[in-house]
């Protein structure tokens, strides 16, 4: 995997914690910095473990999957795609009352929420040859950046932005998935 291509994953996979977060930034009265910060590290960290976790899971199927490793990437990220898509077409009816922050268990489970999709690009991760270290430190870093951005902007642009994050995210994913299919097969042509 390219290191261009690797940007791309990694902001991917922080669209959706980037809707969460411009939500949780929407929901609160005058963020801070820091607890925008704090915010970002708690789902950056989170979103860098679960690629590994996914991989190391999808390393144990390896062997068993190998013949179909690149179709199996290409339907994991296109549905992952999809599933973001309409996700973020969908219309969220939770008013939440105004605070000044979140609680850490609260940030933790949201972020853990939104990075299922990275535990799932992990498993179609470990069917490529790839070093996922650099990309699990990619798509944590890229997270902590969105989701401080993302809840500092959040009382600004409200939920509408956040939405169509998401939506741009799930493109991306499908645009990636389809790129290792194609690379796959002019490699065997």
């Amino acid at each position: 995997m390219n290191f261009a291509s690797v940007v791309f994953l990694a902001f991917a996979m922080s669209t959706d914690a980037f809707a969460a977060a411009v939500g949780k930034g929407a929901a609160l009265h005058k963020p801070r910095f820091s607890e925008a910060l704090k915010t970002g590290l708690i789902f950056g960290v989170i979103e860098g473990i679960t690629p590994l976790v996914g991989w190391g899971l999808g390393l144990a199927a390896a062997p068993y999957v190998e013949a179909w490793d690149h179709w199996i990437a290409f339907v994991l990220l296109c549905a992952l795609g999809l599933l973001m898509i309409k996700n973020g077409y969908s219309i969220s009816e939770e008013p939440e009352a105004k605070r000044t922050k979140h609680s850490f268990w609260l940030l933790a489970v949201t972020g853990f929420a939104t990075s299922i999709d990275a535990m799932v690009v992990g498993v179609g991760l470990a069917f490529l040859d790839v070093d996922i270290v650099p990309i699990a430190i990619a798509i944590g870093l890229a997270t902590l950046f969105m989701v401080t951005l993302g809840v500092m902007m959040g009382r600004v642009l409200g939920a509408v932005a956040g939405r169509w994050a998401e939506v741009l995210g799930g493109f991306i994913l499908i645009g990636i998935g389809t790129l290792i299919l194609v690379e796959h097969l002019s490699a065997v042509a």
